[in-house]
């Protein structure tokens, strides 16, 4: 009985001391690090007197109620990195990444670990954020985009080497920092890119059109080619059908040919014999027609130039004699014109005696106006001549016989016609007096029988009952003065 006791106390106290010896033994698992605090304790790497123990990858005991144990996570972590920057060239970004790290398997690194996160463990991560998107912002501010963009390893490495020092006093070190896209909300990076992307595009526009352009150039090839046996074929056919065409056409057409000939022979006679037929008629005609036509039509022409030759020496004849009678009756009027002058001479000192007597200033006025007039009337007579001796000039050839006549009739009307012009004049003052008038009489009637063309002007005054015509006449052409009238005074 005392033997079971005793045995049973032995059992007893060997489980009491397996429960104290599990109580008290710790093990670290491979991810995890116990922390052993409590005692005074040297640990390899570490200065003395931290107050703490590590123990990784192996068990100890601990003291329970003297030593505290705590576990510190060897595992990896990771944050997601958002972090809004602003580039050297102030285009602001946002840089999207992810850092994976870890508190690091060196004592140190444990010892400095434990100390800032052995509590706060789940704080972790965001206190790495923010270490790395403070450097990741300096970093960024000193670079381009197109910097970050064309190499973004140097972004990385330098973000990780600005980052190691803290980390390092964290107890952290970095497995892996990726950056993951950079947004860029102004479109500054999407605008770089246009000209790559339009340039890559052309290049491609560019080889498609050529593409397309070497086959459509083979395609028609092709089709040349299928046109070009096809037309070979065709002319070849033609050519055989047109030959059989031709033979049996010549076989249709022989019968008509040789009547053809034939009659072509026939028509080519008949040809020949109006033609000798024609040729006979036109030569009748020469000796029947036109010869004695011919011979008529001389004898007429001779017969009627030797009429007008003799027409023409009787007329010169005529005017001729008509001239010497016209200046035999012009010296005639100038002589009388001379004595009417001188007995007008009288009666005009009379009646300017009385003028006088009358008023000075009423005798000058007069006197002016007897003077206009008779310059007017000698520019009348002198146009008027001109102009009747250009019209006999052109109407000499073939009437000179009849204006001749026609003068030798109508003399003393055109005499009359001619003084006409003084007829209601009572008393004109002169200046010259009396010689005045007579020189103006006889002027007008010397001028009126030098010629052929004063004496038909004188003619058409007498048709029309005398009176000068109102407007100037012409002299070759040219315009004269229009006569002005001659100022009288009555008595």
């Amino acid at each position: 009985m005392v033997v079971g006791v005793v045995a049973g106390v032995a059992v007893g106290a060997v489980l009491v001391l397996i429960g104290l010896f599990k109580l008290m033994w710790r093990v670290a698992e491979p991810n995890e690090a116990l922390i052993i605090s409590g005692s005074k304790h040297r640990t390899e790497g570490l200065e003395e007197g931290m107050g703490f123990r590590i123990v990784t990858g192996r068990g100890t005991l601990v003291l329970p109620g003297v030593q505290a144990v705590r576990k510190l996570s060897l595992d990896l972590n990771e944050t997601e990195l958002h972090v809004d920057c602003v580039t050297h060239q102030g285009i602001p970004l946002k840089v999207r990444g992810v850092v994976i790290f870890k508190v690091g398997d060196d004592y140190v690194s444990i010892a400095n670990a434990a100390r800032r996160f052995l509590d706060q463990q789940k704080l972790m991560s965001e206190r790495v954020h923010n270490v790395f998107a403070g450097h990741l912002r300096s970093i960024v501010g000193g670079l381009t985009v197109e910097d970050m963009i064309r190499d973004r390893e140097k972004l990385t490495g330098q973000t990780r080497a600005a980052c190691g020092t803290e980390m390092e006093k964290l107890g952290l070190i970095v497995d892996s920092l990726q950056i993951h896209e950079i947004e860029d909300p102004t479109g500054y990076i999407q605008n770089l890119a246009m000209p790559h992307a339009a340039a890559v595009q052309r290049d491609a526009r560019i080889a498609q059109a050529e593409a397309n352009r070497l086959a459509t150039e083979a395609e028609q090839q092709s089709f040349a080619r299928m046109a070009e046996a096809t037309r070979d074929s065709e002319i070849l056919q033609a050519g055989y059908q047109a030959e059989r065409d031709k033979a049996a056409a010549k076989a249709r057409q022989a019968g008509p040919l040789a009547d053809a000939a034939a009659r072509q022979e026939v028509v080519v006679q008949e040809t020949r014999v109006a033609e000798l037929e024609a040729h006979r008629r036109e030569q009748q005609l020469q000796a029947d027609v036109r010869k004695p036509a011919d011979a008529k039509a001389y004898e007429k022409r001779t017969l009627a130039e030797a009429e007008r030759d003799a027409r023409i020496s009787g007329a010169e004849a005529k005017a001729k004699e008509t001239e010497l009678a016209a200046a035999a009756e012009a010296t005639r009027v100038k002589t009388a014109a001379s004595a009417e002058a001188e007995a007008t001479r009288t009666r005009g000192a009379a009646a300017a005696q009385a003028t006088r007597d009358t008023g000075a200033a009423e005798a000058a006025a007069a006197q002016a106006k007897g003077l206009a007039q008779a310059e007017a009337t000698k520019a009348q007579g002198l146009a008027e001549a001109e102009a009747i001796k250009a019209r006999a000039a052109a109407l000499a050839e073939n009437q000179e016989a009849v204006v001749a006549q026609q003068l030798a009739e109508k003399w003393p009307e055109i005499v009359q016609a001619g003084a006409s012009a003084f007829g209601n004049v009572d008393n004109m003052v002169l200046l010259n007096g009396a010689d005045g008038m007579a020189e103006l009489f006889a002027k007008a009637l010397t001028m009126g029988g030098t010629g052929l063309g004063l004496a038909r002007q004188l003619l058409a005054s007498m048709n029309q009952n005398g009176q000068a015509a109102n407007g100037a006449p012409s002299l070759n052409g040219v315009a004269t003065a229009p006569p002005q009238k001659v100022p009288v005074q009555d008595s």
